[in-house]
């Protein structure tokens, strides 16, 4: 009897397991381009921040005190306000990550909810020392859009949610 069964099927678990090889492939993707994000904004790395969005992708750091425009714009604001300090290390943890739809194709689309920790330095003082300077650290929740494109996992959005700042001195 399962194997009459079998042949009704005879690919459902092989392609079952395609499906799930998929999924996972696009999970990595997706944590990786994340990844990505937080190494060039701790880098200052502006290109590389510019080439993880889609081409009409945008950011909103404004619940931060910053700006919200296209990917480009806010690329050259972060580039000046973060010079401000020496040193910036954000940690992007708790990703949950779900896939969507873009026009009944499935997975061409994904939403991710992550919380971070930011701690930064403040660049030195008139003396050049930064080892006086004060700690500056802040916590939120990123949501970021990502569009499946023909260059892999591009941003099409990223929201800073700001929750605190702590600035010690």
């Amino acid at each position: 009897m399962a194997l009459g069964s079998a042949a009704v099927m005879p690919n459902t678990r092989p392609m079952t397991q395609r499906v799930e090889l998929a999924t996972v492939m696009d999970r990595l993707a997706v944590d990786g381009l994340i990844t990505d994000y937080a190494v060039a904004v701790d880098d200052g790395d502006w290109t590389a921040y510019r080439d993880l969005f889609a081409p009409d992708g945008r950011a909103d750091y404004r619940s931060a005190g910053g700006i919200e425009g296209d990917a480009g714009s806010v690329a050259a604001w972060l580039a000046e306000n973060l010079r401000l300090f020496s040193m910036r290390q954000h940690l992007i943890v708790n990703r949950r990550i779900r896939f969507g739809d873009l026009e009944q194709d499935t997975g061409d689309t994904a939403r991710v909810q992550a919380d971070y920790v930011n701690p930064m330095r403040l660049a030195g003082h008139a003396d050049g020392s930064s080892a006086t300077a004060p700690d500056f650290v802040c916590g939120g929740r990123y949501a970021f859009g990502l569009l499946r494109t023909y260059d892999g996992w591009r941003l099409s959005e990223v929201v800073v949610e700001e929750k605190w700042r702590r600035m010690s001195g």
